[in-house]
């Protein structure tokens, strides 16, 4: 229904222009028709006069004509001597007319009716000699009345043929968005990862379909890190609830109250993991935010056996509980694949501080050092899915994560080092 109103407002705005265009070619040529007729009207006129001047002479005193000129002549030029006709036929009806040009004493033209009175002055001695003639305007304006006809008619039909080519084109044209729109209607509920795949664009519309495979790609990634969010939602849970449903049915069995410390730990721990996935759910942290890494590394430790090596001054523009989000989930895999040792270290480097996440374990497979960080790639008996929220959580607070395949568990962690106020 949008494409079909577009056509039409199309359509719509073609006839408009091109009823204007042809108004404005119509009304030129039908005034530049009329200065043509009227410019060969007068050209007859002046051709009719000077026809007749030439046969006027004077003999004796008196002037006369020295060729009689034919009936038809007579009825449409007349010769004024003195002020008196000498030669032609003046109809009643212009009578009063012809003789006050013949009196003037000067050229000029007069319209009468459908007639052009065209009066000349003929210089002959001691003689006041005036050829007035007549020209029918009634061809010329017929003519111009014909001319005008056609020339509506012709503009009607080039408004039609210009309205009727619109549709045609408009129509083929916005065949191909009405398509793209069942198909992305159909794709939406049957085949959600489909694309258009035009090819490389040709026209605008080659770039819509090429913009529209974009926007239908961002989507369908927005989509599936919802489905990862989800899955390491279920995940980060899972552990801790599960955790506790087993102290709660082995007090059950045994008749004994559930341990508090297990208990408060479990959920510390379920609280850390639902804090950690909300952040990671956020598309950007506050800005201005700063911490001391020394301060998140003993709350993320948490009194665990972790070796701490780090710089006197290390303040990081970080959130607080960022940091502790990003690095408890490190340590936690550390601790899980260490033999016996796991620490952390920290170096400066340029506007940034590298920290190392260490243990000595049989570390990360070189063919899988660019996967560790996706969902369900483990190395151990987990689901693979805490260093991927590691990953999403460092992505959303501008900070750099990777691991490193030399022999040993080793992710490096780069956080922006906190500017000093000026």
């Amino acid at each position: 229904m949008a494409v079909t109103r577009f056509r039409r407002r199309v359509v719509a705005l073609t006839v408009l222009i091109a009823t204007a265009v042809v108004a404005i070619l119509v009304v030129v040529s039908h005034v530049l028709l009329s200065r043509v007729t009227d410019a060969d009207a007068h050209d007859l006129a002046r051709t009719r006069a000077e026809a007749v001047a030439a046969n006027v002479s004077e003999v004796d005193g008196r002037v006369v004509l020295t060729e009689n000129s034919s009936e038809a002549l007579d009825e449409v030029a007349w010769v004024y001597a003195d002020g008196r006709l000498i030669d032609g036929n003046v109809p009643g009806s212009m009578v009063e007319r012809v003789e006050a040009l013949a009196g003037s004493g000067r050229s000029q033209t007069s319209t009468v009716a459908h007639y052009l009175l065209y009066a000349q002055e003929i210089p002959v001695d001691g003689h006041h000699v005036m050829v007035i003639v007549r020209v029918d305007l009634t061809p010329y304006e017929t003519s111009e009345q014909r001319s005008l006809t056609l020339s509506l008619i012709l503009g009607g039909l080039a408004i039609l043929l210009a309205g009727g080519v619109a549709h045609l084109v408009v129509r083929r044209a916005l065949r191909v968005v009405h398509e793209m729109a069942s198909l992305a209607d159909d794709w939406s509920h049957h085949e959600p990862g489909r694309r258009f795949d035009l090819g490389v664009p040709r026209d605008e519309f080659g770039e819509l379909g090429q913009t529209l495979d974009s926007l239908l790609e961002r989507v369908d990634h927005a989509l599936a890190d919802e489905r990862r969010l989800t899955d390491e939602i279920a995940h980060e849970l899972r552990t801790p609830l599960t955790v506790l449903r087993g102290e709660a049915q082995l007090a059950q069995l045994s008749g004994e109250p559930v341990a508090p410390k297990a208990v408060l730990t479990e959920v510390d721990r379920l609280n850390a993991a639902i804090t950690t996935l909300l952040r990671a759910a956020r598309a950007r942290t506050d800005s201005g935010t700063r911490c001391d890494l020394r301060s998140a590394v003993r709350k993320a430790i948490a009194g665990r056996a972790v070796e701490v090596a780090l710089p006197a001054e290390a303040e990081v523009a970080v959130a607080a509980e960022v940091a502790v989000s990003l690095l408890a989930p490190l340590l936690e895999n550390g601790l899980r694949h260490a033999r016996s040792r796991v620490w952390i270290t920290a170096r400066p480097q340029g506007a940034a501080m590298v920290v190392d996440v260490l243990d000595d374990g049989p570390g990360f497979d070189p063919s899988e050092i660019d996967r560790v960080f996706e969902a369900g790639v483990t190395g151990g008996d987990g689901c693979g899915l805490g260093l991927s929220v590691v990953r999403r959580l460092a992505v959303s607070a501008g900070v750099g994560v990777r691991a490193i395949a030399d022999g040993r568990g080793h992710i490096e962690m780069t956080l922006p080092v906190a500017q000093t106020a000026t």
